[in-house]
């Protein structure tokens, strides 16, 4: 046993000295041509707008320019609404209404081999001159009524809201819109309205911006008669005979010359 370990150590000790090499394993040498490293870059990609500015609900168009065979392709932007693809790579959006000022848009998606595209344009938002709002108007279509009767109010305003109150038409009275700035709906005059003025206050947006005037007339209201004026007794002087009267000199009769009756 001593033997087989003495040979064994000396045959080692000769292929030292002799020079002899190791063989290394292929695993713990580099392959050749083979790169250090490992991570993949962007494919190239850019995204062109159809104008630099546009004012809020303008329409405008991109193009993406993006390598054969990509996906995912999406474009967005805080001052594009309603974002559509078209075919030949472009698309369409919506100027959204946001404050004046200049916007990033991007475009990411895939490649075709798998890397990451990223593109950026920039969109200046300008809302430009815009002109004055219209103070509101209120008009009714009579200034007149009876218990029950209808009449129709119409607020012109470009608010949210727009109401009346009353206590001709006994509290608020709600409007609707036609959605362009006109607003409408029908007050019935109250059942123990009196007889009398009553204002008509119209708001818009929560807020009063005028008061007109509403006369009423209730229901069984006495009529105005002026009084006549009392008769007065008559003057002697305008005494006047009766037609056929015969001036006798007597007494009438039944007259009593005693007692002065008669």
């Amino acid at each position: 046993m001593r033997k087989a370990l003495t040979l064994s150590a000396i045959a080692l000790a000769s292929s030292l000295a002799l020079g002899g090499a190791t063989t290394a394993f292929a695993a713990d040498a580099p392959a050749p041509g083979a790169s250090a490293s490992t991570g993949t870059p962007a494919a190239a990609a850019g995204l062109k707008l159809s104008a630099s500015s546009a004012k809020p609900g303008a329409s405008v168009s991109f193009q993406m320019d993006v390598p054969d065979g990509s996906t995912h392709l999406a474009v967005s932007s805080k001052a594009l609404a309603d974002v559509k693809m078209t075919e030949g790579r472009g698309g369409t959006a919506t100027v959204a209404d946001v404050a004046d000022g200049t916007y990033g848009v991007s475009l990411t998606g895939t490649g075709p081999d798998g890397a990451t595209l990223q593109a950026t344009a920039r969109l200046t938002v300008k809302k430009g001159d815009q002109p004055a709002p219209q103070a509101p108007v209120v008009r009714l279509s009579t200034d007149f009524g009876r218990p029950g009767d209808k009449v129709v109010v119409t607020i012109k305003a470009g608010e949210k809201n727009a109401f009346v109150t009353s206590g001709a038409f006994g509290g608020r009275v709600d409007l609707k819109s036609d959605g362009h700035g006109t607003w409408t709906g029908t007050a019935v005059v109250a059942k123990d309205v009196k007889t009398g003025y009553y204002g008509v206050q119209a708001f818009a947006g929560g807020k009063q911006f005028d008061t007109v005037k509403f006369s009423t007339e209730a229901k069984g209201a006495a009529p105005d008669v002026k009084p006549q004026p009392k008769p007065q007794p008559l003057k002697p002087s305008e005494h006047k005979q009766p037609k056929g009267s015969v001036n006798t000199g007597e007494a009438p009769a039944g007259y009593d010359a005693e007692t002065g009756n008669a």
